[in-house]
């Protein structure tokens, strides 16, 4: 389900200014006053800012920007249950009108269940075929046990679990724009080296504070910075890599995935 909400992070200590939050405030700012005739969505901005920014730094920004009086602010309920945070200069006075009715109406067809369903099927398709490529023999799949070991502590499980060279390895596929939860995340690892496997994760995006979180713990992250669409699709998935990212570079299924850097000899995928 599409949650478009604030994060629930680690703020700096009262009284102390976090350098980066003030940039990120500051180019926001800036970006507002740029596009004054113009309604966002907070998921929206992280994602164009997160070559800069954490996910959380944008939006406590964003916040920090709402308290000002400079961004206001809605939050609506979509189709599919979840909701959506728009934002705007409040110097738009008719943001109500087509401007956050097309948004909405897009953020509605995105957010579809099926068209979720579509999206994991499609990451996780592009990703058996790449390891599949490079001779990963799959030896799970949804799975939470190897070699005669299962992990109970939980329900979670890995998408694949994939063999090579007598390596185990324990892949995750994550194919959204936000980022993936981080209990889950944290979990996941310790589900793979519980099994005595290499944790992978193969995702649209990760903060590098849990790359090198994933690196310590002798895994592998394989970040494919755009959403993998199928063909069915085509025809919206313009408009919302556009809407995510500022211009349509989605990758579809006309394009490989290169997880060759995968192979048991590499160090972990460098970001």
């Amino acid at each position: 389900m599409f949650e478009d909400l604030d994060w629930e992070d680690v703020t700096p200590p009262a009284g102390r200014l976090d350098p980066v939050e003030s940039d990120a405030r500051d180019s926001l700012r800036e970006f507002f006053e740029r596009n004054r005739q113009r309604v966002y969505f907070s998921r929206q901005l992280e994602v164009q800012n997160e070559d800069r920014y954490f996910h959380w730094i944008t939006n406590r920004a964003i916040r920090d920007l709402e308290s000002e009086g400079l961004v206001l602010s809605e939050t609506r309920r979509l189709s599919s249950g979840g909701t959506i945070k728009l934002l705007w200069h409040r110097r738009f006075r008719y943001y109500k009108r087509e401007e956050a009715a097309k948004l909405v109406e897009l953020v509605n067809e995105y957010a579809d269940p099926n068209i979720g369903a579509a999206l994991g099927l499609q990451g996780e398709a592009l990703i058996l075929e790449g390891f599949a490529s490079i001779e990963f023999v799959m030896k799970g799949r949804d799975s939470n046990e190897f070699g005669g070991q299962s992990w109970t502590e939980s329900d979670h499980d890995m998408d694949f679990i994939f063999e090579h060279n007598d390596k185990a390895y324990g892949i995750e596929v994550k194919n959204t724009l936000g980022y993936m939860d981080r209990m889950e995340f944290d979990t996941k690892i310790r589900l793979c080296h519980h099994l005595g496997i290499r944790p992978v994760f193969a995702a649209r995006m990760l903060p590098k504070s849990w790359i090198n979180d994933l690196i310590t713990a002798e895994g592998f992250a394989l970040i494919i910075k755009y959403q993998l669409y199928p063909w069915a699709h085509r025809g919206n998935h313009g408009e919302v890599s556009a809407l995510a990212y500022g211009s349509v570079n989605s990758v579809d299924d006309s394009h490989g995935l290169n997880v060759k850097s995968l192979s048991p000899n590499s160090s972990p995928v460098p970001v």
